[in-house]
């Protein structure tokens, strides 16, 4: 009697950075501190577009929430609202969705800024 264990295929391996990270981890990372690890991982991943393009849409849209934050801020007490009731949690949602679809492979593109994103890959 032949018992062989049924042979298993491993799960199919992601590329690799410049980081040394996997691609979908990489492009997660890059919406972790908003726009500031979106630069990061901009400037110091030349070659693979995924990464690239997740690192350019992270710096546009929360570099601009960034600014929209401060500029609200000059408004007395409806600024704060905004920021506070608006702002934050739309930015706090949208950080979670994108990070979400990087790490699953998705080149999710917001309107506007993706198709910029894009254009800078």
């Amino acid at each position: 009697m032949d018992t062989q264990l049924p042979t298993q295929t491993p799960p199919p391996q992601t590329p690799k950075t410049a980081s040394g990270l996997e691609e979908n981890v990489a492009g997660a990372l890059t919406y972790a501190l908003g726009w500031i690890t979106g630069l990061l991982f901009y400037f110091t991943e030349p070659d693979n577009k995924f990464v690239r393009f997740h690192a350019m849409q992270s710096a546009i849209v929360f570099g601009g929430a960034s600014v929209l934050w401060f500029l609200l801020l000059g408004i007395p007490i409806l600024g704060f609202l905004i920021d506070f009731f608006l702002l934050i949690p739309a930015c706090f949602v949208l950080w979670l969705v994108l990070m979400y679809k990087a790490y699953n492979h998705e080149r999710f593109k917001l309107p506007i800024v993706g198709d910029l994103a894009d254009r800078q890959v």
